[in-house]
């Protein structure tokens, strides 16, 4: 589909200044909580992407009427009404997102009932639902599978539950979250996922009135309440879309700063990065005075020129190494000296876009070995989840298909370093979780068009 094609005219350094708003990976969940509010929430910085779209028809089908509030991004919920949904609706909703399931807790609390449909989302692996089913039925929860997807029942109300992930899930732990906070009695979360993005939807549930400790050792405590009011938040900035254009700067030897990206949110990735021989600088907010207008704080991401240095590095749960930090900037590696060595610890089938890379003049040898010392559910199993990156290498143009939303922007990332012309195809698939982005690229100085 032409309409659905970017060509990239690459080789240019990204020069310029961007934004990034609320996390998409916290707004969506935020956006969810607010069906277990009695009173309007407001939520502000929300980008727009898909995959907030997909989440405001779904509350919408469900009775909370959302409507834009006066600041550009600023969303306003008011949960009164919420109803039932038919099956029909939700699956056109939902078909493209995985937000439904977290839908579960919310709608057995206000409705005694919920359904979800076959689940969506990016093919990099199987992601079961099993650990959300299980902390469901652990609060009382009765699950019954149907063609059409899960009905999902409470007929005796849900109920506090001492649980322990097998993996910190980050999903499951916002099941659980979202679940346990209007839960009878004391929920204890073991193995907890505790990403800046889990914090931030703790902070909206505390907002709410809920009562939430988190101990050490991934363990948090959630006292359950009768009831919970609305929230007025700001959610904080996507630290995957700041490390996204950060790879792109390094990637095409250029300089872009990144209003709103956040230093503490990122420091696993700034240790990395400067390991690699890119530089940055923080810039902090400073608010207006003496009649000028202040500074909103970012960070400043730059290639200083020389070769860049190969690293080895592993993915994990925060703080670890985001996983969805390692398809951006390997494409960044491609250009350093030596061999750089990449274990992926959180997904089985997040290497598959290396394919693509080495058809444009990378060297990438994928391996089912466990390349790296961290723990790894995928030793000894039959998936390709270690890289080696030969570099530095030449890329050339080529004729890209996108697969998933990061492999993606990855993607474009190789085309813009790359000589000639590149035709990348699914490019909407970006939409999903960064807002504008063709836009932000016109101000950097990339030269792309829609044919």
């Amino acid at each position: 589909m032409t309409d659905d094609v970017l060509v990239v005219h690459g080789g240019t350094p990204l020069e310029g200044r961007i934004r990034v708003r609320g996390a998409k990976n916290l707004v969506s969940k935020a956006m969810v909580a607010a069906l277990l509010g009695d009173t309007p929430s407001r939520l502000f910085d929300v980008p727009n992407i898909r995959d907030v779209e997909v989440v405001r028809g779904l509350l919408g089908l469900h009775g909370v009427k959302v409507t834009d509030g006066e600041e550009e991004g600023e969303l306003v919920f008011d949960p009164a009404n919420v109803e039932s949904a038919s099956t029909d609706q939700i699956n056109v909703h939902a078909g493209s997102s995985r937000i439904p399931i977290l839908f579960c807790g919310p709608l057995l609390h206000r409705l005694g009932h919920a359904f979800i449909p076959d689940l969506g989302g990016c093919h990099i692996g199987p992601r079961p639902i099993d650990f959300h089913l299980q902390a469901l039925r652990e609060f009382g929860a009765t699950v019954d599978k149907r063609p059409e997807g899960l009905h999902l029942s409470a007929p005796n109300g849900l109920h506090g539950t001492k649980f322990s992930l097998p993996y910190p899930s980050v999903g499951a732990t916002e099941q659980v979250l979202l679940t346990a906070v209007m839960a009878e009695g004391v929920t204890e979360l073991r193995n907890a996922a505790v990403e800046p993005e889990i914090i931030d939807l703790i902070c909206v549930l505390q907002k709410m009135g809920a009562i939430i400790k988190v101990h050490t050792d991934r363990v948090i405590e959630i006292q359950g309440v009768p009831k919970l009011h609305g929230y007025t938040h700001r959610p904080i900035p996507d630290r995957i879309e700041a490390a996204s254009w950060a790879a792109a700067a390094l990637a095409t030897r250029g300089h872009v700063e990144v209003l709103g990206a956040q230093q503490a949110d990122m420091m696993t990735f700034l240790n990395i990065f400067r390991s690699v021989g890119g530089e940055y600088e923080v810039t902090d907010l400073r608010p207006p005075r003496h009649g000028d207008a202040g500074q909103e704080g970012g960070i400043r991401f730059w290639h200083p020129g020389g070769e860049l240095k190969s690293v080895a590095l592993e993915t994990d749960v925060h703080p670890g190494f985001m996983t969805d930090w390692q398809q951006p900037l390997v494409v960044a590696l491609t250009q350093a000296r030596g061999l750089s060595i990449v274990h992926e610890t959180v997904y089985e089938q997040r290497l598959g876009y290396t394919e693509a890379l080495n058809t444009m003049g990378a060297n990438i040898q994928v391996y089912r070995d466990c390349l790296g010392g961290t723990p790894c559910r995928f030793g000894r199993r039959n998936f390709k989840h270690s890289a080696v990156i030969a570099g530095p290498s030449k890329l050339h143009a080529a004729d890209l298909v996108i697969p998933d939303l990061r492999a993606g922007f990855s993607h474009l990332i190789a085309a813009l370093a790359a000589e000639g012309t590149s035709r990348v195809y699914g490019v909407d698939l970006i939409n999903r979780g960064y807002e504008d982005f063709e836009a932000k690229l016109a101000d950097l100085g990339a030269h792309v068009e829609r044919p």
